[in-house]
């Protein structure tokens, strides 16, 4: 069955990011009294993706989902909980090999987060979106519900209030953010092999977002299958980031100089500030690829976008017409850099984050004076494997000091800058200026920091009834 007639059982989060919507709180509770938690959360009123478009005009917007200790704490049995994948199992912090692999590890490790760990780890995620004048009285009658039927607050978040407009707001470091997001196949026409593939497409099967749907590779990847619990569900990435907005831009005008700091910090992330493509990049629709900028002189290799999303296909060479094609598979054609990058079909995320604290433009926080602010991203993300998706671009990409052939340079946002074991350095950032000359930027700091997070399990409505009454 498609995932268009299914939309009932899907949790709203998962079609829209609901921008025209300016307010947001993000409530992280654990469980007292799994028995009144429970018929609370029974009583409650959660959006599906069948309520947006049409007549729908969702003025609120509810969205639950659980820690694998949540679930645990609500009675859910052992042999169920079984059923899903270890990473969720043991949590986001309940590994030291996993941290190691996000990058946890220095100022970054669990033992600093805020929320995450310990008797801080949420057991529950309320995600409450509204009209920025509604979502402060909506948050606190929640929360007041909340402590009133089996539950504690670990903390109530907020972010930025943003435009109700429709159109992107911009991240804490001033860039467009919201921007990129792939396309899920809700009929199922997209197929999955062939030809068509070698390039990149934004497309993406339902079954790398929903669980219980085909994916990429063409078949159902295992998941919980008692009594609907997760079919229709998506694995829920929550990360609090903290940004440093005035070391960042102080550090660039002190490299650039302050009449080309914009454009710096431009290639360190990979686009314009106002969110368009570099010049001289291909344009593919709305969004830009970077097929004719194999060496990264328009947008630099290692820059955060290109490591965030690579754009590639299938074959580094895309469609060059059967012989060709037949060429560059049998590993004929084509170079070493070319094959660094894995196809970004298998590794989509699909992004709900939003920025919460205090703003400063860029030109004021590279002012010698500025006053540090509390600024970040919740960033939030669904996807249906852990390990293939989030955990992939996390480690293999983001925080990787050799993707795509660079060596000693890790993304030059959200890199921690721990060196190797081997001691070799990790604060790098080659691009080309604009005489088109190679360079190399050196010491980067650590601009981002992470300071709590979780993995959580978004279940579709029929497994939100299973969990909720078990």
């Amino acid at each position: 069955m498609a995932a268009a007639e299914e939309l009932a059982d899907i949790q709203a989060l998962v079609r829209s990011g609901f921008g025209s919507l300016g307010g947001a709180r993000y409530l992280l509770l654990r469980i007292a009294d799994a028995a009144t938690a429970k018929a609370w959360l029974r009583s409650l009123d959660v959006a599906t993706a069948a309520q947006i478009g049409g007549d729908h005009d969702l003025a609120r917007v509810m969205q639950l989902a659980f820690t694998c200790a949540g679930l645990r704490a609500l009675g859910l049995a052992e042999d169920a909980l079984a059923a899903f994948v270890p990473e969720f199992i043991e949590g986001m912090a309940g590994n030291e090999r996993r941290s190691h692999r996000l990058g946890d590890v220095g100022a970054n490790a669990p033992a600093h987060w805020t929320w995450g760990l310990g008797e801080r780890e949420p057991h529950i995620l309320i995600i409450l979106l509204a009209k920025k004048a509604e979502i402060d009285g909506w948050a606190a009658e929640t929360e007041a519900l909340a402590a009133a039927h089996g539950c504690s607050i670990v903390a109530s978040l907020d972010s930025c209030p943003g435009r109700e407009d429709g159109a992107p707001s911009n991240e804490p470091f001033g860039f467009a953010d919201g921007l990129s997001q792939p396309l899920i196949d809700w009929d199922g026409r997209v197929a999955v092999t062939g030809s068509a593939n070698r390039d990149y497409r934004a497309d993406i099967a339902a079954g790398e977002v929903l669980l219980g749907h085909s994916n990429e590779y063409g078949f159902v990847a295992d998941y919980p299958q008692e009594s609907g619990l997760g079919r229709n569900g998506s694995y829920l990435v929550y990360r609090q980031l903290s940004q440093d907005v005035t070391g960042f831009w102080q550090w660039v005008a002190a490299v650039a100089g302050k009449d080309r700091a914009v454009w710096f910090a431009e290639r360190m992330v990979g686009r314009r500030i106002s969110g368009e493509p570099l010049p001289g990049l291909a344009q593919d629709g709305p969004d830009f690829i970077f097929g004719n900028d194999g060496e990264g002189r328009q947008c630099p290799l290692g820059s955060h976008i290109r490591r965030a999303n690579p754009r590639a296909g299938d074959d580094p060479l895309g469609r060059r017409g059967f012989l060709r094609d037949v060429i560059s598979s049998v590993g004929l054609a084509g170079t070493a850099q070319g094959d660094a990058v894995a196809s970004s079909r298998f590794h989509r995320l699909l992004r709900r984050g939003r920025s919460y604290g205090d703003t400063l433009s860029p030109q004021e926080a590279m002012d010698a004076s500025a006053t540090p602010i509390q600024a970040g991203l919740h960033f939030i993300c669904l996807n249906a494997s852990l390990a293939r998706q989030f955990e992939f671009v996390q480690g293999a990409w983001v925080g990787s000091a050799t993707f795509g052939g660079r060596s000693g340079e890790q993304d030059p946002l959200l890199g921690n800058r721990q060196p190797f074991p081997d001691g070799c350095r990790t604060d790098l950032f080659r691009y080309c200026g604009p005489d088109g000359e190679p360079a190399i930027a050196a010491d980067l700091p650590q601009f981002v920091r992470t300071i709590g997070g979780a993995y959580f399990f978004l279940p579709g409505m029929s497994g939100l009834a299973f969990i909720t009454g078990c």
